[in-house]
């Protein structure tokens, strides 16, 4: 009975959230037009520059869907959902308002290409409506959801006793879709009895042979479960179902790329790089002007930092702390409210502005646009004595953006980062990298995304000085 009323509230809820999908993209097409329309008489009736807009509009509206996952309330806190919509919109506004401009150029209308006129205007309005009707749809969207869903029974399977408190408190940050109710460890004689009171499963770390008998033990009984991702279950989810004779197998290939894919990439990196770097340096000149009046130290922050097969490479970014700090004595991981951070840097870390000098190493071919993040030398040494299988990261070559770096905090813990980072290299394809390309904007948007470990710095050993590109010993 349970289940079946909980399929009901499904059904319904589905229902009203399909419907404010199709009503909130209808209203944000209506808004353009509406506002477009005003200078461009061409709008108002239906003709070729209306059509091939409003095909435009709505072609690129189903793209941006599907990389940003849409009108995704119920999932997702309202923060990120209103950040994506807003993303998505905007990318489809500017699209079809520069196809609209190109077909405005003609003989009775413009005699050359026009995109900072008084249409240009009226598209900043339309922005702007577009971005209060996402606010209040996100926001209507997530408390009908919640109505037909109060928060769900959740029980913990872990492994250990120490597992509990960091899973209680990344589940508590979802208050309105899971509530934990019980705990128990994996070996608990009653736990197929717990596991029936419960909504929902939460599977810790547990040995792989008992992780098996717990899963399905928790199909059996019709629950729905969210497993910790090991390194296991990252291999077997990017794996290709695959028929040998009359026998399934699950394909993993370990080098993802194809030679095809590897040059797509590296022109895609080449070509994005220059441009942004051509587009920034504006930009970047007014940021070294504000780091060296702040303290006259240098501008630039360089360090060694690993990439595929293990080769060192220097790093650039925009220095976001004291001086003193940038010394390889000196150089650990940040904390919050480090006093290292200057002012400046505050600013530059918030809106992730210190990165920018990276596109450099990307245009030399030590990182990639999209990759694992590059960790600093000391943490990597440390985090593979306890995490043997950090070494799988080194696959491919370091990115400024990536699953970590989207997803992840800059305290995400060692091995978190590590199964991030091994999500988007098993799952490689230039579709994902064109999502996540695309995805980095919203990052802006998370607060915490830069924010430091809750422990004060710890100052580490000097480190060896080593000259570029020297390779170090790597498992791959």
């Amino acid at each position: 009975m349970a289940i079946k009323t909980r399929s009901f509230h499904q059904v319904k809820s589905d229902l009203a959230i399909g419907a404010m999908t199709v009503v909130l993209y209808g209203m944000l097409a209506a808004v353009f037009f509406a506002c477009l329309s005003i200078p461009n008489i061409y709008l108002r009736h239906l003709n070729r520059t209306f059509a091939t807009t409003l095909l435009t509009f709505s072609v690129m509206i189903v793209a941006m869907h599907a990389v940003y996952g849409g009108f995704d309330v119920g999932r997702k806190k309202s923060k990120p959902v209103i950040s994506a919509l807003i993303a998505g919109t905007v990318i489809t506004d500017l699209v079809a308002y520069l196809q609209m401009e190109i077909m405005n150029v003609n003989e009775n209308y413009n005699d050359t290409l026009v995109l900072f006129g008084v249409d240009f205007l009226y598209l900043m309005l339309a922005m702007l409506l577009q971005m209060g009707i996402i606010v209040f749809f996100v926001r209507l969207g997530n408390d009908l959801y919640f109505r037909f869903h109060p928060p769900r029974s959740v029980l913990l399977v872990i492994g250990d006793p120490d597992q509990e408190l960091p899973l209680r408190s990344k589940i508590s940050r979802y208050q309105l879709q899971w509530k934990v109710e019980d705990c128990v460890l994996y070996n608990a004689p009653d736990l197929r009895e717990r596991i029936r009171s419960a909504e929902v499963v939460f599977l810790g770390q547990i040995p792989q042979t008992d992780k098996a008998i717990v899963l399905k033990l928790c199909y059996d009984l019709r629950k729905d479960i969210m497993c910790k991702a090991q390194l296991q279950e990252t291999l077997l989810c990017n794996s290709r179902p695959a028929i040998v004779d009359d026998a399934p197998f699950l394909e993993m290939e370990f080098f993802k790329m194809s030679f095809y894919q590897r040059a797509v990439k590296r022109m895609g990196d080449i070509l994005i790089s220059l441009f942004c770097l051509i587009l920034l340096s504006p930009l970047m000149g007014i940021i070294a002007v504000a780091i060296r009046l702040e303290d006259h130290g240098p501008v630039f922050f360089r360090q060694k930092r690993l990439t595929i097969r293990g080769w060192e490479f220097t790093i650039w970014k925009f220095r976001t702390m004291k001086v003193d700090a940038s010394l390889h004595d000196n150089q650990v991981s940040t904390a919050i409210d480090d006093p290292r951070i200057t002012r400046v840097g505050k600013v530059l870390r918030r809106f992730r502005m210190d990165e920018i000098p990276q596109f450099l190493n990307v245009l030399k071919g030590e990182m990639s646009l999209v990759g694992p993040r590059p960790e600093m030398l000391a943490n990597i040494d440390r985090y593979k004595e306890t995490y043997p299988d950090f070494a799988y990261r080194e696959k491919m070559k370091a990115g400024i953006t990536g699953y970590a770096q989207i997803e992840g905090r800059y305290n995400t813990t060692p091995e978190d980062k590590l199964m991030l980072d091994l999500m988007y290299i098993e799952s490689f394809s230039i579709w994902l990298d064109i999502k996540l390309l695309m995805r980095t904007v919203t990052v802006v948007a998370k607060r915490d995304s830069t924010q430091g470990f809750q422990t004060p710095p710890r100052r580490q050993a000097p480190a060896e000085i080593q000259t570029p590109n020297r390779r170090r010993r790597s498992n791959i």
